[in-house]
């Protein structure tokens, strides 16, 4: 029996109010599986990521998790099956790093059950793997944007869903964080066959890290493919307006984008 795709999205249109951002967009995520969405800005990769974790409605098309229309999935079942690092969080600013990452224990917690001593160790792993342990009793409101991206990313970890959104996981990353970040989440991926989404900017990384990628543009999806088939010069021409060249890394065959144009040498 062929492997269930952990995110189905079947010819959804979303929006906000009479807005509307995207327009019948069909795709999958499958099992072990890293899809990277890409696009201009304000092109509607957060859009989508809001949508799948239920946030906004569709407005029409069907989203299935595992098989199940994610409409007729319970939110407290929900959390369990879709974990998401979402690009700005609203959290509680007195709580210290390791209580947010101790959050994600809770969708597996029952009525007035507390958290067992492996529910701890789970954390601080979870912790260890984002090397985020020496921020533990720091509060949140001492954080910075790049701190808390880190603890969200170890608090989805303890949440152990099947599932994984992120909306600009690396946003406020330095480079060598960015990397660190997105090998963590591609080698969990592989190992634990996850269903992972995440938006980015960065063409560069999502080429590098990403299994396919989706490019977004005017409300549809205008390219999908490999990061080979669809970061080329004709796309980034048509969906960015840039001039830039495209190079091939020979290690890996993954096009890497540089910057150029088209004006003439004197």
């Amino acid at each position: 029996m062929a492997e269930m795709a952990g995110i189905e999205v079947q010819n959804v249109s979303l929006g906000y109010g009479r807005r509307k951002v995207l327009d019948g967009i069909s795709f999958n995520v499958a099992a072990g599986e890293m899809v990277g969405l890409i696009g201009p800005n304000g092109g509607g990769k957060s859009t989508v990521i809001r949508a799948l974790s239920r946030v906004i409605p569709a407005k029409s098309g069907k989203i299935a998790v595992n098989g199940r229309d994610i409409n007729r999935i319970p939110r407290d079942e929900l959390a369990k099956l879709v974990g998401v690092v979402p690009q700005i969080p609203l959290l509680p600013s007195a709580f210290t790093a390791f209580e947010i990452v101790l959050m994600g224990c809770n969708p597996h917690l029952g009525l007035l059950q507390q958290e067992s001593a492996a529910d701890y160790e789970r954390v601080w792993q979870a912790m260890a793997l984002t090397q985020t342990r020496d921020l533990a009793k720091r509060r949140v409101g001492e954080l910075s944007g790049g701190e808390i991206q880190s603890l969200l990313i170890a608090r989805v970890l303890v949440q152990a869903t099947r599932v994984v959104l992120l909306d600009e996981p690396t946003a406020n990353l330095d480079i060598n964080r960015q990397v660190e970040v997105l090998g963590l989440i591609r080698r969990l991926c592989l190992e634990e066959k996850l269903s992972v989404l995440v938006a980015l900017h960065d063409l560069n990384l999502a080429s590098q890290y990403c299994d396919r990628l989706i490019l977004i543009s005017e409300g549809k999806i205008y390219a999908e493919g490999t990061p080979a088939q669809v970061i080329t010069q004709e796309n980034l021409k048509a969906v960015y307006g840039v001039k830039g060249g495209v190079s091939v890394r020979l290690a890996n065959g993954r096009p890497v984008v540089l910057p150029g144009d088209d004006t003439p040498s004197p």
